[in-house]
């Protein structure tokens, strides 16, 4: 598990590094910064079950909100997400805050039940 925590740590760390082009930077950074620290922690056997749930919470609440965009780039058949973001294509920007926010939940998750093993 070490080496995973590790793994994830170094990613997410990186996911913060690149965010400063993004719209709204300092969120994103936050959240990709946070993940990244709480794997790094765990990798050196320090655990925060509670403040990994509650960001596991936010960022469950802030996919839900993001939902309604999904299911409507999947309504207009999935159109690609690769492509740069204009303002008659915003289903790119929704789908990718979309698949980054899940990755940081299975990250979240992964950590959680890492911390409750660890307490019992």
């Amino acid at each position: 598990m070490k080496a995973l925590n590790i793994t994830l740590a170094i990613l997410f760390l990186l996911f913060a590094a690149v965010q400063f082009n993004d719209p709204d930077p300092l969120v994103w950074m936050f959240v990709y910064g946070a993940v990244g620290t709480l794997c790094l922690l765990a990798a050196l056997n320090g655990h925060f079950k509670w403040f990994t749930a509650a960001m596991a919470a936010v960022v469950l609440i802030w996919m839900l909100m993001l939902l309604p965009g999904i299911v409507s780039w999947v309504r207009m058949g999935m159109p690609p997400i690769v492509g740069a973001m204009k303002a008659e294509a915003p289903h790119i920007e929704v789908v990718r805050e979309f698949l980054g926010l899940f990755i940081a939940l299975l990250a979240l998750v992964h950590l959680w039940r890492q911390a409750r093993r660890a307490s019992a």
